[in-house]
């Protein structure tokens, strides 16, 4: 399969890479912000090179699959397990749970994808599948998809008061943190999935409704596209630009984020 085709200056990251930014810019201090301060019993996970194929030639067998970390001592301990696999994405279990390990309840979410969009150039995703380019996307789905994050920021606001919006290296994720939706039903969010969806945003309802639980983790590194994962402010969207800015460029990049 020939490579998923990218913005400028997305591209995949190697393995040196995602350990040079594991070791020394992934941000702990950061994580634990996220999270308020406490982990509790949430649960990681990684995948090794599901979509870029580039892996650590010992977990060759595992590359593909999805693979859970529920056993660290503190995010330092984290931070070395994720240097072990040297994954392309890093993942939360957006489920929380109980020192028996039972589930609470499950935080909300909203993934936006570019390859969703219909792009006037690269046609719709179905289009993109046929031709084995269903992860790729270009600047101009890059921007639509910005534009559905804010539109659907606000669609949110009028039903949640606790949102956190996260650009996931690719799309957005939309958090919702108020207490009482961490106690819907799976029913009740794929009704708001499909509610978002008739007002013309293309969520993935399979995160929505809560039956894939796992999202990727704010700070770690999208190997897809050497892109950080970034938290912002909604004031922040609208000038937004993945591409350049500083904040979401690993220091790898170098010379290349001068583009």
């Amino acid at each position: 399969m020939s490579k998923y085709y990218l913005p400028t200056g997305m591209r995949y990251s190697t393995l040196e890479q995602r350990k040079q930014f594991y070791a020394h810019e992934f941000s702990l201090h950061k994580v634990i912000e996220w999270f308020e301060g406490g982990l509790g019993n949430i649960k990681f996970a990684v995948i090794i090179g599901r979509h870029t194929k580039i892996f650590p030639e010992k977990y060759k067998e595992d590359a593909l699959t999805t693979i859970i970390i529920d056993d660290y001592k503190n995010l330092e301990d984290l931070r070395e397990q994720i240097l072990e696999f040297l994954p392309e994405a890093v993942y939360y279990d957006r489920n929380r749970y109980n020192s028996n390990n039972l589930k609470l309840g499950q935080e909300l979410a909203f993934d936006l994808d570019p390859e969703n969009m219909t792009c006037p150039i690269h046609g719709s995703l179905a289009d993109k599948m046929k031709r084995q380019q269903g992860l790729s996307f270009c600047d101009v789905e890059l921007d639509m998809v910005k534009r559905e994050a804010i539109g659907l920021y606000n669609f949110l606001e009028t039903r949640f008061s606790d949102l956190r919006v996260v650009y996931s290296g690719r799309g957005y994720h939309l958090h919702v943190f108020d207490t009482k939706a961490s106690a819907l039903t799976t029913k009740e969010r794929l009704d708001l999935a499909q509610k978002a969806k008739q007002a013309g945003f293309h969520v993935d309802e399979w995160v929505t409704s809560g039956e894939y639980r796992l999202i990727r983790l704010p700070y770690s590194l999208n190997g897809l596209v050497s892109r950080i994962t970034l938290p912002l402010k909604k004031d922040e969207l609208e000038s937004f630009n993945p591409i350049h800015d500083e904040r979401c460029l690993p220091k790898f990049l170098g010379k290349e984020a001068t583009f």
